[in-house]
């Protein structure tokens, strides 16, 4: 195979540029490994879990549900980083993740989502969206009346938060979301984690 010469107006910038998209695939690949370690071998998850610092309340509130689940607004939440393939991706490049959220349209086709998050293995969710948002499901729930209706969008966020982002995601991203479905005036909101 032959190969290119650089053009002459390349310079040091652009090898830099080049070198960082080379270390930034480096550390995709480890953390996508990490995942499906992970998933493989759930004795090193749970030793790294033992180690790891959760964030933790003990001061969340609980409302029982006293409403008709046939006459609810339905709304679905997840943390899959599943977005449109038209929207910016979730930012994986920030070790701490990415404290944003994305909105999904209720008539959104599977073939219109993606998911960006290097930090669990999503090979099922990638041939399958609805194990991680399950619209299609939530369709068949309204259609056969067991649901009142669908809200006309849920929200992706990632999952992957760490300090100094869990600030932001608890202070600002997660109550405007949590505003939005009040406004859209949903009566029950299903997290699905990934």
């Amino acid at each position: 195979m032959k190969r290119r010469a650089a053009p002459a107006s390349d310079s040091k910038g652009s090898v830099r540029a080049r070198a960082k998209e080379i270390v930034i695939d480096v550390k995709t690949i480890k953390d996508q490994l990490l995942a499906r370690i992970f998933t493989r071998f759930p004795a090193l998850f749970h030793r790294w879990v033992r180690n790891h610092q959760f964030v933790e309340y003990d001061d969340t509130p609980w409302t029982p549900y006293t409403g008709r689940t046939t006459q609810s607004r339905v709304a679905l939440i997840t943390t899959a980083g599943v977005h449109l393939k038209s929207d910016p991706p979730f930012n994986m490049r920030d070790p701490a993740g990415d404290p944003t959220f994305r909105e999904i349209p209720a008539n959104a086709a599977a073939t219109d989502l993606t998911i960006t998050h290097n930090y669990y293995d999503h090979d099922h969710a990638d041939r399958d969206i609805n194990v991680v948002l399950p619209l299609d499901p939530l369709r068949d729930l309204a259609a056969a009346g067991e649901i009142g209706a669908i809200n006309g969008r849920h929200f992706s966020f990632m999952g992957h938060i760490l300090p100094p982002h869990i600030h932001t995601l608890i202070h600002t991203t997660a109550p405007r979301v949590a505003q939005m479905l009040q406004d859209d005036g949903v009566d029950i909101a299903i997290l699905t984690p990934a």
